[in-house]
């Protein structure tokens, strides 16, 4: 299976400089194509019996070579595949809008969610170098995998810059049988059937108060300035931190579950219909329900454990653990299950946990 590895590099001025170039490059090249696309949809709405073809991404690259590269030279100052990727992740993204898996592209901006891709002689020299095309010698701060790959991608976080690829490995397998019912929540983020109760991190309330207070003093300051310039990284460096955090927590928790137990069962939770509710929404989005089943999705598949993913109607919460007997109603503030037939006693989340683990058993 593929395995994505990213790490963050040490650079030097000279070597910023060429990164920041090739995000240019990249996102003139998306901001082009975006352009072209939309005005050929446009036509094809317009005029129903004269429709052009929607061009592919070597079309489009055929036309950027012919069109754009002639006219903007500093294209040349940057490897060939930077734009061509960035074309070919445009066209993947209007496939995904057309299948109605994601909305409408956007134009990109300078300084959000910059990065470029590129293809090519990509090697890794030594423990702590990588050479990439036209960029050059690399240098990481911690060691880095001895596999072969061919393309890399390389990012900006507020003023850090990470590299990640992805290569071959070889599926471990544990050999657990144990089964496991983990059943998400928002006081705490994972109640394992086991007992266990492991704490969410809670990292954007811990530091809302500051965040907020940074953005206030902020509010007044000449955009472009100096002064502005200082406050928007001390801004984007928080919430790096913030997001850090939540998935050194989550990063943990998956991969402890992957390993020690052979069959983990969770429920399809509609995560997005979770967060229409205002009151629990800025709860919700702090435990990042979605990354944790995404995480533990390709985590399953590396340590050979088998995910079971529930119907989200079934009943986890509102059935006896002990008697199987379904409540009719059961309010979010009831934290603590009472069974009216057996008269069985458990706290809320545990006993959907269970119930959880034993719809595979």
């Amino acid at each position: 299976m593929l395995l994505g590895f990213k790490t963050e590099l040490k650079l030097n001025n000279q070597q910023r400089t060429a990164l920041i170039k090739h995000c240019g490059v990249a996102r003139h090249a998306w901001n082009w194509g975006l352009a072209l696309t939309k005005q050929i949809l446009d036509h094809n709405k317009a005029n129903p019996d004269s429709k052009i073809k929607f061009p592919t991404a070597i079309d489009l690259h055929k036309w950027l070579v012919a069109l754009v590269k002639s006219e903007n030279e500093w294209y040349y100052e940057c490897s060939k595949s930077t734009p061509q990727q960035a074309l070919m992740a445009l066209r993947e993204a209007w496939k995904r809008c057309f299948h109605k898996t994601a909305g409408v592209p956007k134009f990109k901006k300078k300084g959000k969610g910059d990065s470029f891709t590129v293809e090519g002689t990509v090697k890794i020299l030594g423990n702590n170098k990588i050479q990439v095309p036209v960029v050059g010698v690399l240098k990481t701060y911690e060691r880095l995998p001895q596999v072969l790959t061919k393309s890399c991608t390389i990012s900006r976080q507020a003023d850090r810059w990470f590299i990640s690829f992805r290569f071959d490995v070889e599926q471990r397998n544990f050999s657990n049988t144990s089964i496991v019912g983990v059943d998400l929540g928002v006081k705490n983020l994972a109640t394992l059937s086991t007992g266990d109760v492991i704490a969410g991190a809670k990292s954007y309330k811990k530091y809302e108060a500051k965040l907020s207070r940074m953005q206030w003093l902020n509010r007044h300051k000449i955009i472009g300035s100096n002064n502005w310039k200082k406050a928007q990284m001390q801004v984007a460096r928080l919430h790096i931190k913030i997001a850090n955090i939540r998935k050194d927590r989550l990063h943990k928790l998956t991969t402890l579950l992957a390993k020690n137990h052979g069959v983990i069962v969770i429920e399809d939770l509609n995560v997005s219909g979770m967060l229409a509710n205002h009151k629990l929404a800025k709860a919700i989005a702090d435990m990042s329900f979605f990354e944790f089943r995404r995480q533990l999705t390709y985590k399953c598949e590396l340590y050979g454990s088998k995910l079971v993913v529930i119907d989200r109607w079934f009943p986890s919460s509102k059935t006896c653990s002990n008697c199987a007997t379904k409540k009719e109603t059961l309010g979010l503030d009831e934290r603590v299950f009472e069974c009216g037939h057996c008269g069985f006693v458990i706290d809320r989340d545990l006993n959907a946990a269970i119930n959880l683990s034993k719809a595979v058993s």
